[in-house]
């Protein structure tokens, strides 16, 4: 199994958010996976401006980063998403590829795939961060299997803790995927996404050829 970590922390080498991050990558290596750590915050990404073009092609015009991580992503099996919190958000960098991912969530493109979330704060404000980010993992059709947040302003000490969460979350992100877990109140809210998306698309299947006959190659018309 492959499971790929994006981290959206423009610390560099002092980020904890990557720590944890690579924390998760640990654990799901020492059960037995395939890990790649991705810092986003090192790449170049534009910022999405509703052209439309990926629905009806299925690629986008800006010549940047985004096809590259996203492919990673796309090959995977597992994916991580780590963010310090930005104002009760994840960073602007990571924002910027979540927004150009419109085309992702219509096709349903991380169906069959597994997601976790992990975000470092100064105060407070993490588990939204963390809910925030598994939801854009549902919005992509995946299935997630928890996250960790952790507030290190009153007591750095805290992160070892959270490192050590961080790595049971990554043997039970690769246990997921080994043994095609399923959760079944996600299944049913992703059965409905499912069927939003294919009226979606199927009413516009004029104007977006592109992701009508992504739907039909998958049997899902």
């Amino acid at each position: 199994m492959k499971i790929v970590g994006i981290s959206a922390s423009p610390r560099g080498a002092e980020s904890r958010t990557a720590q944890l991050v690579e924390a998760v990558l640990r654990g799901a290596a020492s059960a037995g996976a395939k890990t790649e750590f991705v810092d986003i915050c090192r790449l170049r990404f534009e910022f999405c401006n509703a052209c439309g073009t990926c629905y009806a092609t299925g690629e986008c015009p800006k010549a940047d980063d985004y096809q590259r991580v996203f492919g990673l992503m796309t090959e995977a099996d597992g994916i991580v998403f780590g963010s310090p919190n930005y104002v009760n958000g994840p960073t602007a960098q990571l924002k910027q590829v979540i927004d150009r991912m419109a085309d992702a969530i219509h096709c349903r493109a991380f169906d069959g795939k597994y997601g976790c979330a992990v975000c470092t704060t100064g105060g407070q404000g993490e588990d939204g961060v963390v809910a925030y980010l598994n939801r854009v993992f549902a919005m992509l059709g995946a299935q997630t299997v928890g996250g960790v947040g952790v507030a290190l302003g009153p007591d750095p000490g805290r992160l070892a803790g959270a490192i050590g969460r961080a790595e049971a979350l990554g043997r039970e992100l690769a246990d997921a995927i080994a043994t095609r877990r399923a959760y079944p109140d996600q299944i049913a809210a992703l059965d409905e996404a499912r069927a939003y998306f294919r009226n979606l698309v199927t009413a516009n299947r004029d104007a977006w050829p592109h992701e009508y006959e992504a739907w039909a190659d998958r049997g899902w018309l």
